[in-house]
């Protein structure tokens, strides 16, 4: 479609179809007003008589003449004057506009168009004007667009569109711009849509000209001799060329849509290298870096890098620009060059942070390990080494350099404290600078990360500080068992020999349950040596926790809210339940004692599998399946000085007289016991949250052959000892027992009940006393821990003479504390001490009898 040049009249353009608008006049108005008062005046001097007829003929003249009016108006004859449409400034503008301009009514008829739209559409005379969708009727190119922009102003939005419009020859054509606007604010006030076309042909063309030249730039760039990539504020390559691509071995299809990031091309710490430019608003800097770039396949080529930086008004860095020569070369063919490479590959592949430092800490240069150190602590870093350090300990450094500075030499290694929201450790070696023409460079600063190293050496002391405790805590509790032992088999046979209505048989109560009390306290030591005695089984967690349920809200009280959290499909564990409600008992009460003004505490479980303990920060928990129980409170909290300290025996922060400071060590000696991990975390005036993991429990494990045939002589059931009211026997019974006092006092409740008893005081005694009587002994009652010969090795030395022989071993410890030192097989009974003399005789009588 072609255009005619030709010029149109002004005369020519559409105007509105409705007839012309005539400005009123002022003058007219003001003898019209004149001519009616003139008459009422004449009127006036008339008598009243004569003028009524007069008056009446003007009323119904005025009044014919106000109605026509109206009809007039109502009809569209007569129109208020429109001062805005007869604007003579708006009108030329939109007459002689660049662009194409036109106005549609509601049934698409054009009621008017300016020169540049006839000239644009072909129409040489005012009659000729079709609107859009007619003059570009028939043209597949066009159509579709204009259909979109007739159905943007039917529904009364704005549209614009870019369309291609083929000349007849079919080679040149043009490009317009086509814009509808719908004239009103809403669709139904929009009764007419105004039409732009402009030619933007030239544009086009000046568009597709650069967009050529950007192009032959790019195959330029892409095939140079050198790389070249840009990687913006978050790492990410948004272009690498092609030349660098084929170096590294990547695919460009992937640089630019989040395939790659800096650190996928750049070997070890050399990202961070990049990223350690110091911004300076509105700054560009270029700086120059040896680095090591990784290829896809693992492999590494030295390079050395241009890096160019701009950072804006606010310091915030845009898109580097940064050239890359590959050094490959240079290292084949140049020794010296080689020689250069390797050392800064040394240099930056060190796994220790270096830098050098003027005389007020300032970095003239460092290695990429000491960039990415900058990164985790502050930006800061990359400028003074001084900003690493914690100010508790930044004199330490400062005394270093200065040392340095005067060149002295064996300066001592600085252990300080690092900048940062957490606690972070690091040791810095400072060695002077000997070249006298070095002047900004005054020393060399090695530095190490130490935190984990400091951790685990904490970790270490606080286990050996624990297991010294538990085993001296053991050692007490066995001692004091013999005693307590002693205590309470005298107390049962002053029982025995007083009735209740003695006057002193109230005394020897209160002995009877301080002596129990104070086991109790022992047995809570020997929990935490984890040297008690437990009966494991496997439990269901869930269903153990809900059984205590209404114990746990009488312990905690009405102010203190019971949650608890259920995980599905508990895995199993294998643990003694008592002892298990034992811990959450434990720290249930501790809870209570941390909310004192109410609060919440909640019990969950979950499973936990061997991938997720993997990932969690918990030191010393190997990786496996477990299940974890959670118990939150919403307390006081712990304060972080003393949190270390909170599973050691007898520490307690509660008033004396309101705790034995062995709860939580309870806990510990249990959960220990029970070969699983307790964690605490906790924050002040926020908290407490321990967490348990207990091992899940493989049932395959309990089909082993053998299994149970090392543990103790299964007890009989609960009626047959509830019925075994008689406690009297017959037999001999050697009793092997180093304490004299408890073995007196055992010796002689067992002969008050029949039995015979041969006494011994160790095991070298007892075989010599077993050789003596040939063999004539039923039953041997022996102590565990002895001098000489402890209560194992007497078993296998009785066994190897006589394999039916029973034996009882009673022992302040667990029975798994000495039973692995026993041969597989080997039965025996147990009896933990202190234990009364009722519950000796019975274990006697339940070991002596016959099957």
């Amino acid at each position: 479609m072609t255009t005619n040049d030709h010029q149109i009249p002004p005369d020519a353009l559409i105007a509105n179809p409705e007839p012309p608008r005539r400005s009123g006049s002022i003058v007219l108005v003001l003898l019209v007003a004149g001519a009616i008062i003139a008459a009422a005046v004449a009127l006036m001097t008339l008598g009243r008589a004569e003028a009524q007829p007069y008056i009446l003929g003007l009323l119904a003249l005025l009044a014919m003449v106000g109605l026509f009016m109206l009809f007039a108006f109502a009809a569209g004859i007569v129109r208020f004057a429109d001062r805005v449409a007869d604007d003579p400034i708006m009108r030329p503008i939109a007459d002689h506009a660049f662009d194409g301009l036109a106005v549609t009514d509601s049934r698409g008829h054009v009621i008017y168009a300016n020169h540049a739209y006839l000239a644009l559409t072909g129409a040489a005379t005012v009659q000729e004007v079709r609107p859009v969708e007619r003059v570009f009727i028939g043209n597949p190119d066009v159509s579709e667009a204009v259909f979109r922009l007739l159905k943007a102003a039917r529904e009364g939005k704005r549209q614009q569109e870019e369309v291609r419009v083929a000349a007849t020859d079919g080679v040149h054509g043009r490009w317009l711009r086509m814009r509808v606007r719908p004239l009103g604010a809403s669709k139904r006030e929009s009764k007419y849509s105004v039409w732009s076309l402009a030619d933007i042909t030239r544009d086009r063309e000046r568009q597709e000209d650069v967009f050529q030249e950007l192009q032959h730039a790019i195959e330029y760039l892409d095939h140079a001799p050198c790389g070249f990539f840009s990687v913006d504020a978050a790492g990410n390559l948004v272009y690498v060329n092609a030349t660098l691509a084929t170096w590294l071995d990547h695919d460009l299809a992937e640089i630019g849509s989040g395939g790659l990031k800096l650190g996928d091309i750049v070997s070890g710490d050399g990202a961070a290298l990049l990223a350690s430019i110091v911004p300076e608003p509105g700054e560009v800097k270029t700086e120059v870096f040896d680095v090591d770039l990784k290829m896809r396949g693992g492999k590494t080529m030295p390079a050395r890098l241009y890096h160019k930086l701009a950072f804006g008004a606010d310091g915030a860095p845009g898109a580097s620009r940064t050239l890359v020569i590959s050094r490959a070369r240079d290292e084949r063919l140049d020794p010296q060059r080689a020689a250069e490479v390797r050392f800064m590959r040394f240099f930056d592949h060190t796994p220790m942070a270096i830098a050098t430092v003027d005389k007020a800490g300032a970095v003239v240069l460092a290695n990429a390990r000491f960039a990415k150190l900058a990164q985790s602590l502050n930006p800061a870093v990359n400028k003074s080494i001084l900003a690493a350090v914690n100010d508790r300990d930044r004199h330490l450094l400062v005394s270093a350099i200065a040392r340095a500075a005067e060149g002295q030499g064996d300066i001592a290694p600085v252990e300080a404290m690092l900048e940062g929201a957490r606690e972070r450790w690091g040791q810095f070696f400072v060695t002077a600078v000997l070249d006298d023409e070095a002047d900004a460079e005054v020393a060399i600063v090695y530095m190490l990360e130490t935190t984990e190293r400091r951790v685990l050496e904490n970790q270490v002391n606080q286990a050996q500080k624990m297991d010294t405790i538990g085993q001296l805590a053991g050692g007490i509790a066995h001692d004091f068992n013999n005693v307590l032992s002693a205590i309470m088999m005298a107390n049962d046979f002053l029982l025995n020999a007083h009735k209740p209505t003695d006057p002193s048989f109230q005394d020897i109560m209160q002995i009877k349950q301080n002596a129990t009390r104070a086991a109790t306290l022992v047995r809570q030591l020997l929990a935490f040596s984890r040297k008690q005695t437990l009966r494991p089984q496997v439990l269901d967690l869930g269903e153990a926790l809900t059984d205590i349920d209404r114990l746990l809200k009488r312990l905690i009280g009405e102010k203190v809210t019971l949650e608890m959290q259920h995980g599905r499909d508990l895995w199993r564990v294998k643990a003694d339940v008592s002892q298990f409600e034992q811990v959450i008992v434990n720290l249930a009460v501790n809870a209570r004692d941390a909310m004192p003004d109410g609060g919440r505490l909640t019990i969950r479980t979950a499973n936990v599998t061997a991938q997720e303990a993997a990932q969690l920060s918990h030191k010393g928990m190997p990786a496996a399946d477990y299940v974890r129980i959670d118990v939150s409170d919403t307390g006081t909290g712990i304060p972080a000085d003393i949190v270390d300290k909170i599973f050691e025996p007898f520490f307690s922060t509660k008033e004396v007289g309101k705790g034995t400071g062995l709860g939580l060590s309870t806990v510990y000696g249990i959960v220990k016991q029970t070969g699983g991990f307790v964690y605490v975390d906790s924050e002040a005036d926020k908290g407490t949250t321990f967490h348990i993991f207990l091992p899940r429990h493989d049932a395959s494990s309990d089909a082993q052959p053998g299994a149970a045939a090392s543990s103790a002589l299964p007890e009989q059931p609960v009626e047959t000892r509830q019925r075994a009211a008689d406690l009297t026997g017959q037999g001999t019974i050697l009793l092997v027992e180093d304490e004299e006092g408890l073995r007196s006092l055992n010796a002689r409740g067992l002969r008050s009940r029949g039995y015979s008893v041969i006494e011994a005081s160790n095991g070298i005694e007892a075989l010599e006393a077993l050789e003596e009587r040939q063999g004539a002994v039923d039953l041997v009652v022996s102590d565990v821990v002895m001098p000489e010969m402890d209560g194992p090795t007497l078993l296998k030395a009785m066994r190897g003479k006589n394999p039916d022989l029973k034996i009882i071993f009673v022992s302040g410890y667990a029975e798994d504390a000495f039973e692995k030192s026993l041969p597989e097989n080997e039965q025996f009974a147990f009896l933990a001490k202190p234990f009364a003399l009722s519950a000796l005789v019975a274990k006697v009588k339940e070991t002596m009898a016959p099957g």
